[in-house]
């Protein structure tokens, strides 16, 4: 049976690179896909990885119909055997109940890939509502690390190296990025909460205020 699969992970785990993999081994079996995206590092109408893979996708656009598109592209004589969603967390909810309408209607597999909360810890819109709706969600196994070495949890973004909790939920940025511009960092619980980025953590261990006091 056809499946709606919501692969999930933090920045930095591998999620871009799974979706290429998938792409590429159902393309060298001669199956025919349809790639969504929205919003990737490599720009408008691609699927990159950190790896430095790439591959050309549809850009979605606000309000558009994945369902109708899907439906416009196989009556203009195109396939799709399977169709891809990366970056899902910034779909609209209503365009995942389409993605969820192909796998019903079309019976078509859909496999979509995200980043389940924002730099708030806060749940996007599409990713809440593809973990209603997915057959399966699947948490990547490739762990991202926090800088103290824990298993990385939470999105964190910052701003000139400061983590900051206020503003946009949506600011395209990545994990490496100059320190005067706005990027994100993965971090455990523990350091997310305290807003310990790996920035503010060297300057911490290069205070004097957090030296041992001589009694001499």
């Amino acid at each position: 049976m056809p499946e709606l699969v919501f692969f999930s992970g933090t920045m930095d785990c591998g999620k871009s690179t799974l979706a290429l993999q998938i792409e590429h081994n159902r393309s060298a079996r001669g199956l025919a896909g349809m790639i969504f995206t929205r919003n990737d590092r490599a720009g408008e109408g691609k699927l990159s990885s950190r790896l430095g893979l790439v591959t050309d996708a549809v850009e979605v656009q606000d309000g558009q119909d994945l369902y109708t598109h899907l439906v416009d592209h196989l009556s203009r004589g195109g396939r799709a055997d399977y169709v891809i969603a990366d970056e899902a967390q910034f779909l609209a909810p209503e365009q995942i109940d389409q993605l969820a309408r192909v796998v019903d209607d079309l019976e078509i597999d859909v496999y979509a890939f995200g980043i389940t909360t924002d730099f708030r810890s806060k749940l996007f819109p599409g990713s809440q509502r593809l973990v209603e709706l997915a057959d399966r969600v699947e948490v990547l196994q490739v762990e991202a690390l926090c800088w103290c070495g824990a298993r990385a949890t939470h999105n964190a973004r910052t701003v000139g190296g400061v983590m900051v909790v206020e503003g946009a939920q949506v600011v395209v940025g990545d994990v490496n990025h100059s320190s005067d511009e706005v990027g994100y960092e993965v971090l455990c619980r523990r350091h997310h909460r305290r807003r310990m980025t790996a920035a503010s953590a060297r300057a911490a261990a290069l205070s004097p205020d957090v030296l041992p006091v001589s009694s001499a």
